[in-house]
């Protein structure tokens, strides 16, 4: 867990924790650092030379050989600087890289408990604009300041050397910008953060709304997202033209602030030549080094709004990576024909009311167990805790006499075959849908596609589509109709051969037919396997080994379907309004 202490420097601590925590490639930096000392070298030997040409130019072989020389160096000092930006650029990349990476890494790994609490969009941003952000700093102006602090340090080094008594009176009139500087650098810091979380919301915002677009135009509800999207965006147009109010003043500020500053040196300059205390070259040298050290100081202004525009990034990158992760590390073995005992479980979230209140269930190896009872009973959360989305408040769930919270999840997880009711696709072909999260999935062949599609019962549709295997489904798969996006799931289920099934309200899309079809499938699934099933409809569980019947959050009958009957009144009820039978 990254934990970062302060009150002022905390900001600066986390941007540069952020950046030395990643991998920088130090061949190119080296390489970027000498060669941006040789352009402020070559860029700091202009003046002298012109000094030189001023005080005495003569067409003879001398001055000729140091027009030629000036040339030279200034063709030099381009190349040399195009180089160094681009090796100083290349190095803030791979950091940039490196922090998308490790989000997107730490981002996978978070429970499901941590997306009940953060919106997608939210995070979405976070990952693509926060890291543009400290993109733009980083790959953008770390080759210009670096080479401004070195230009700055030479400049005022030479210019010491050339006349102590005008360095001095230049370096007095600094302190007068930073006077101006420092709090609209504040201000743009804050108004940077605002931006950056609207622009968290709009990107939520819009996120939300397509991912939705049919239950908006089912709703007639575009005038709504109209109004909210349009409410959105201005209030992320009105901050940005806040902060792009007050940039557009520190730039004219120090531009006037370095004016004043040369008019004060020509002007001091203009009576010492004229006294004989000063060279006319010296003069024009001074002139030229004022405005070669204009150009890093009007840089560092736009470095620090950017700077303080990061600030609020990297406290949020930061905590995204200080956040525990699942733990995917532990026992790897295999599952099969081992008993299932959930122990005086008990969960909640947020410490609110139980979802679960003591639970006590002992499942048998290859026991079908069908959990029934009213909506908001706790079915879904019982199975999303054997899945170990969730961990229990109290109480345990032991696989065998191992605790299932010590076993691998990448080990646990694989062995199980889950298919619920919201017939989950991602965007691709049939084939990654059945294929997905499976690491030899490259291996797997066309005979074992077709052979769970037929077990499905869609080998006739996919046979019967112009791209068969290869089909692609759309987003979410809106290609497809629901029953054939869930007996897709159900494919997918039976390509695992997995140890435990999972079947939550799995043939809840299916129209009577395909239901009957696919019942009688996932029944040869289930052959032994322990398997939970969750269905509304008794009729498709009523050959369960054992129903558990639950209501709010407890167990209040267990048995097969006929002792349920005789002892279960409200079981009884349910069996009389959907079976009617008596």
């Amino acid at each position: 867990m990254i934990c970062l202490r302060g009150k002022k420097n905390h900001k600066i601590a986390s941007f540069w924790y952020l950046l030395k925590s990643n991998h920088i490639a130090k061949g190119p930096f080296v390489f970027g650092l000498i060669g941006t000392a040789l352009f402020t070298a070559a860029s700091l030997s202009i003046p002298l030379l012109t000094k030189i040409l001023v005080n005495g130019f003569t067409f003879d072989t001398k001055h000729i050989a140091l027009l030629i020389m000036l040339g030279f160096i200034i063709i030099v000092q381009a190349v040399i600087n195009a180089l160094s930006n681009y090796m100083l650029s290349k190095v803030g990349e791979n950091i940039v890289f490196n922090i998308r990476e490790k989000m997107w890494d730490k981002l996978i790994s978070m429970p499901v408990s941590y997306y009940d609490k953060n919106h997608s969009g939210e995070l979405v941003s976070r990952v693509v604009n926060d890291t543009n952000t400290i993109n733009d700093l980083v790959s953008g102006n770390l080759s210009e300041f670096i080479r401004g602090l070195l230009t700055i340090i030479g400049t005022i080094i030479v210019l010491f050397i050339l006349d102590w008594k005008m360095t001095i009176l230049m370096i007095i009139t600094f302190p007068l910008a930073t006077i101006v500087m420092v709090p609209l650098g504040k201000k743009i810091s804050q108004i940077s953060r605002r931006m950056q979380d609207e622009t968290a919301n709009l990107t939520e915002t819009i996120q939300q709304t397509l991912s939705e677009i049919r239950l908006m135009k089912h709703s007639t509800a575009e005038g709504y997202e109209k109004r909210k999207g349009k409410a959105s965006m201005l209030e992320l147009f009105l901050y940005s033209l806040k902060h792009y109010k007050l940039t557009s003043i520190i730039g004219p500020t120090s531009y006037t602030m370095m004016i004043l500053v040369a008019i004060t040196i020509v002007g001091y300059g203009g009576l010492r030549v004229t006294n004989g205390d000063m060279s006319t070259g010296t003069l024009v040298a001074f002139i030229l080094y004022i405005f070669i050290i204009n150009d890093p100081i009007l840089s560092f202004s736009t470095t620090f709004g950017e700077f303080s525009k990061a600030q609020g990034a990297t406290e949020r990158i930061v905590n995204i990576l200080g956040q525990s992760g699942e733990k995917y590390n532990g026992i790897r073995k295999s599952v099969a024909n081992e008993p299932i005992h959930l122990k005086d479980v008990s969960f909640s979230f947020n410490n609110s009311n139980l979802i679960l209140d003591n639970i006590n269930l002992y499942v048998n190896p290859g026991d079908v167990i069908a959990l029934s009872g009213p909506s908001g009973a706790g079915k879904s959360t019982l199975l999303a805790l054997l899945e170990r989305f969730y961990e229990p408040n109290t109480g345990e769930i032991r696989i065998g006499n191992i605790p299932i919270n010590s076993l691998s999840l990448e080990s646990w997880r694989g062995q199980i075959g889950y298919v619920s009711q919201e017939s989950s696709m991602i965007s691709g072909t049939i084939r990654n849908n059945l294929t997905y999260g499976l690491d030899n999935e490259k291996q797997i062949g066309d005979s074992k596609l077709w052979e769970v599609a037929k077990l499905a019962y869609i080998d006739t549709f996919i046979d019967e589509l112009p791209n068969k295997m290869e089909t692609h489904v759309g987003e979410r798969g809106v290609k497809l109709s629901g029953g054939q996006r869930q007996r897709i799931n159900i494919a997918r289920a039976f390509l695992r051969d997995p140890k435990i099934l999972m079947l939550d309200e799995a043939t809840a899309s299916l129209d009577s037919q395909s239901e009957e079809y696919i019942q009688e499938a996932l029944w040869a699934l289930m052959k032994g396997r322990t398997a939970f099933i969750i269905a509304h409809r008794l009729s498709t569980i009523v050959d369960a080994d054992k129903i558990v019947f639950m209501e709010k959050g407890k167990i209040t009958g267990m048995g097969t379907h006929k002792e349920l009957l005789e002892t279960h009144s409200l079981y009884k009820d349910f069996s009389k309004n959907q079976l009617k039978t008596s």
